[in-house]
């Protein structure tokens, strides 16, 4: 239970702080990016910018929560359900500042991508065992 425990909130501040990273690299590299933050008034390249990092901080939290649950399934769907939970309100209030396409890519595709980043995980274990087991 505590394995489990520590991989959720493993996962959710991997979540936290992956986006923080990326979202800082978006602001330094995209012009006018800072400013349409606020204003919500993003170009569309700026709304895939924000897609694609959602979806690999979504791959990421859901490999952290894969490596430390290991035998557990059950974390990374919580850990995406939370995410999904969290911002689920959020695309609500702002559901007509932006294309029903942007919110239906963001909202349905966190889950996959966390059970994704997980898979990855295993496979991931699955690969250094066997390659520790032919070498000993």
């Amino acid at each position: 239970m505590k394995r489990f425990i520590l991989a959720c909130l493993a996962g959710l501040v991997t979540w936290l702080v992956v986006v923080s990273v990326i979202n800082r690299v978006l602001r330094v590299s995209l012009p006018d990016y800072t400013v349409a933050e606020h204003t919500l008034q993003f170009t569309l390249a700026m709304k895939w910018a924000r897609l694609v990092m959602a979806i690999v901080t979504s791959i990421a939290a859901g490999a952290v929560t894969g490596w430390i649950s290991r035998p557990n399934r059950w974390a990374p769907l919580i850990v995406g359900s939370v995410v999904l939970a969290m911002f689920l309100p959020a695309h609500i209030a702002i559901w007509n500042k932006f294309p029903v396409w942007y919110h239906l890519t963001f909202l349905l595709t966190i889950i996959p991508a966390v059970l994704a980043g997980a898979l990855l995980a295993a496979s991931g274990n699955r690969d250094l065992k066997e390659r520790w087991s032919t070498t000993n």
